[in-house]
């Protein structure tokens, strides 16, 4: 007869190496300076420490299900969580940016699976009348992890060194080692006999997934294709993607089972969720740099400006998981989508005189839209599921859900740079000679330039028309975020047809003496 074990106390301890991982995804980004210092590199090298983690990360969450199946979940769990712990151990200890960089692969390769792993027990140990409860915590858990990152990175850099930054994963690897152990058990239906290890879909998955993830990180700083490295690895991705949907749709027992989006709403939901996500990371990177490029906000006013959004996801969550249970999630999830939604639509309006409360406040709305969609949308996606196939949907879910936010912080920034190169060039064509406008401010400009120092030859001249040119850039560059903003709008706004057409099925109340 199973041990009964308290909900919450499961809860917990699935919840608590997730976070830590989550955790891990950001926290180097800001401690980058000190790490190359400490360790010799240059910015490059150095930034291999989050691509090589992002990567090994992507590449497990989809194998999660299948992995769990071969050896059994509870001894996946817990050779992940040691796994972690140990390389985490080990990061702190790197003697340069090598052993480093290779420790981040073991440690990303170990944390992947936790959170498809933790969201899978959570549903499977809440009732499904408490999954949009269940779902909070996981929502909460996974929204706090990249706003929490960079502040606990920066905070124990400044005040400790950077190698605090990993060695206090440690203890809480430890002790959630300890209540893993002691609390948490396999169903009967976990662990399947005879499985045969899917090789190519192995190897394929790892290729596609690996290299995607890695053209998204550093394809930027590459300037994408017109790079050899990012071109190969675009080659790479197109051929290793084909052949393993090829592999896996043939297969007995593949490595991530394809077979699942024949349900109309699992396919629908995975299609909304990456476009959620594209739309939360991408409208995320885009904040900081409007505030700070444009409006000259300091790295605490930058701050300031995003915390209240995750203040407002946090509030909305509980409320939405208990509503959940009396209202259709459908209704909720659309009007999550309109409110974030109308979130872009109000940053696509910013300008260069928009005060605080003006960039503040669609932030805000933008976490509550967020905190709407999250929970209905995971219970209208795998409420269909079998409890013996959790585990490879939420693998599946997790990945669209990652590969969305990559996406879109990959595309906005390129999009962002396209489009002010666009704005740009048209607005010069408007600086002549016969330009009144452009004369205008060029004599008010002189005096200026007199005031602040510069010869008068040089202000009557270069100078002057070098404000203008100045204010001509800020002006594209400001166009540009407001094209950014409104394409995001756009994409979530046509996603609503699609959770439309998504299959509720209503669970009565059970009772619940937990």
């Amino acid at each position: 007869m199973a041990r009964y074990v308290n909900k919450w106390l499961i809860a917990f301890i699935v919840m608590l190496p997730t976070l830590m991982v989550i955790i891990d995804t950001s926290v180097v980004n800001v401690s980058l300076d000190q790490i190359r210092g400490s360790l010799s590199a240059g910015i490059d090298e150095a930034t291999w420490s989050i691509t090589s983690y992002l990567a090994a990360n992507a590449i497990v969450i989809p194998m999660t299900g299948w992995l769990s199946s071969l050896f059994g979940r509870k001894r996946y769990l817990l050779f992940s969580v040691f796994l972690f712990t140990v390389s985490s151990l080990l990061c702190g200890l790197a003697w340069n940016i090598q052993s480093l960089v290779i420790f981040r692969i073991f440690q990303g390769l170990a944390g992947g699976s936790l959170q498809p792993i933790s969201q899978s027990v959570l549903l499977e140990t809440f009732p499904p009348v408490q999954h949009g409860i269940a779902m909070a915590m996981y929502g909460m858990g996974t929204m706090l992890g990249p706003i929490l990152g960079p502040i606990l990175g920066g905070w124990i850099t400044d005040n400790w060194s950077w190698h605090w930054i990993f060695f206090v994963n440690v203890p809480i690897g430890l002790v959630s080692i300890v209540l893993t152990m002691a609390f948490i058990s396999d169903p009967p239906y976990v662990r399947k006999r005879g499985i045969k290890i899917d090789y190519l879909g192995l190897i394929f998955l790892g290729l596609w997934v690996g290299c995607l993830q890695m053209i998204l990180d550093r394809g930027q700083r590459e300037d994408w294709f017109a790079s050899t490295f990012i071109l190969v690895l675009g080659l790479i991705v197109v051929i290793s993607l084909i052949m393993f949907l090829l592999v896996e749709l043939n297969m007995e027992q593949p490595v991530v089972m394809l077979r699942a989006f024949r349900d109309k709403s699992f396919s629908f939901g995975n299609f909304v969720i990456f476009i959620v996500t594209f739309n939360l990371l991408g409208s995320m990177i885009l904040l900081p740099i409007y505030v700070r490029s444009l409006m000259g906000y300091t790295a605490s006013l930058a701050g300031l400006v995003l915390g209240p959004g995750g203040i407002a996801i946090f509030v909305t969550m509980p409320i939405i998981g208990r509503l959940i249970a009396y209202i259709n999630p459908k209704a909720i999830a659309i009007l999550g989508v309109i409110i974030l939604g109308y979130a872009g639509l109000l940053m696509s309006r910013f300008n260069l005189e928009a005060d605080f409360v003006t960039i503040f406040w669609p932030r805000v709305v933008m976490g509550i839209g967020m905190g709407m969609i999250f929970i209905p949308l995971t219970t209208l996606t795998l409420s269909n599921v079998k409890k013996e196939e959790m585990g490879n949907a939420t693998s599946i879910f997790n990945l669209m859900r990652n590969l969305g936010g990559s996406i879109g912080v990959a595309y906005v920034t390129n999009m962002l740079s396209s489009r002010s190169q666009l704005h740009q060039t048209r607005l010069v064509d408007h600086l002549t000679q016969f330009d009144l406008t452009l004369k205008y401010f060029s004599e008010k400009a002189i005096p200026l330039l007199k005031y602040n120092g510069m010869d008068p030859a040089t202000a009557s001249n270069a100078g002057s028309l070098g404000v203008v040119y100045n204010g001509l850039l800020r002006q594209s560059y400001m166009m540009a975020f407001n094209d950014t903003f409104y394409f995001l709008f756009i994409m979530i706004i046509l996603t609503i047809p699609f959770v439309f057409m998504m299959r509720y099925k209503k669970h009565n109340a059970e009772t619940d003496t937990s």
